[in-house]
Parts: C-alpha cells; structure tokens; sequence
C-alpha cells in the first residue's frame, strides 16, 4: 500500500512549532495515524521527507513505531511518575541514536537544485529524525520554557509559544481560539438576555 493514499478523518496538523510536538497532535481528537496513508501524509506534511519521495514500503510497523514515539514524547513534556518518565526518556533516546535520512542536492529539469534522499528512508531513520527534534527541545531551557498546553477546556495539544511577549493561548486560534471566543460572546449572550 502506498503512503499517502488515504485521508485522515481530521486534518493533520503543523503548528506546533516543533515536529515532535506534531506528532503529539496526531493522537487529539482522535487518531489521525489511522493507517500507512495517513502516516505517509504526516511524514510528508512534517517535512521529514521532500515531496514526492516514495513511501511505499512503509506498513504496519511503521505505525506502531511512530505511536510509540509519540506516546514517549507525550510522557517527556506533560511529565509522568518516575518509572513512565524513566521509560520514555530511555526509548526516546534510543530512537535519537539512529541517522535521520541523509539529503543530497539534485539538479532539477530546469536546473535549480532541489533536495531529495539519498535513498528510500527507513522507518528508525524517519523516527530518529523526531526523536532528535524531542532531544534537543526538551534540552535547550529557552524552548523547553516555551513550551505551553492549549488553554481551550477540551484541548490537550501543546506547542512552543514564540510570539510576542509569549501570549499566545491557543494551539491554534483559528480552531480552539475561535471556538473559545464564539462560547464566551454565547455566555455574555445569555447573560444578557437573563
């Protein structure tokens, strides 16, 4: 089966600011790695791999490599007991140690260079490359303190807050942000009106 090939029952989302907080966002509001396809989209939307890079020999393992990864970086930022903490710092570690795919500069048709692999990626290749991403966020102080959860009542995602004066609120103002300011103007609304 190719990569790529079926939708997701939500759009993916990449607007976390780090791709291993991405990855987080697959899980809410519900599974969004809901097959090969759908992993092959996110990989592709993360930017992990150039477009058009084929996919193909991706499968079920895949999945399951990439949802526990995401389950050990969830643990890593929101914090767990000890022995979970212990666990996932371990396994995020181990997938950080493989090489992320390796680019190369090709020349494309009407010249310019263009970057592609130098090979078809791997799956601990891809995983290592989200792994990193996790590894240096959570030990770099600065991103690490920038780290916030969406403030929307039903929202778990999180994401690294780089605006100005660090106000953002939201994981996302168009989704959480717009859907938390149409429920306050609907409760002064109703006050109103009572």
């Amino acid at each position: 089966m190719a990569l790529g090939g079926a939708h997701p029952a939500y759009p993916l989302r990449f607007d976390a600011g780090r791709v291993s907080l991405d990855l987080l966002a697959t899980a809410h509001p519900g599974e969004r790695l809901d097959g090969p396809g759908a992993l092959g989209a996110w990989i592709r939307g993360a930017g992990l791999v150039p477009d058009g890079t084929v996919l193909d020999h991706a499968d079920g393992a895949w999945l399951a490599g990439f949802r526990e990864l995401r389950t050990h970086i969830g643990v890593l930022v929101r914090g767990g007991d000890a022995l979970a903490y212990g666990r996932a710092l371990r396994r995020v570690n181990e997938a950080a140690r493989d090489a992320p795919p390796a680019p190369v500069a090709v020349p494309a048709e009407d010249g310019r260079l263009v970057r592609e692999l130098a090979g078809p990626p791997g799956c601990a290749s891809l995983l290592a490359a989200v792994a990193r991403d996790a590894v240096e966020l959570l030990t770099d102080p600065v991103a690490r303190a920038a780290v916030r959860e969406c403030e929307a009542d039903d929202c778990p995602l999180v994401y690294l807050d780089t605006s100005r004066g660090r106000r953002r609120r939201w994981c996302s103002s168009e989704a959480c942000g717009n859907r938390e300011r149409v429920a306050r103007h609907r409760r002064r609304a109703a006050l109103t009106r009572a």
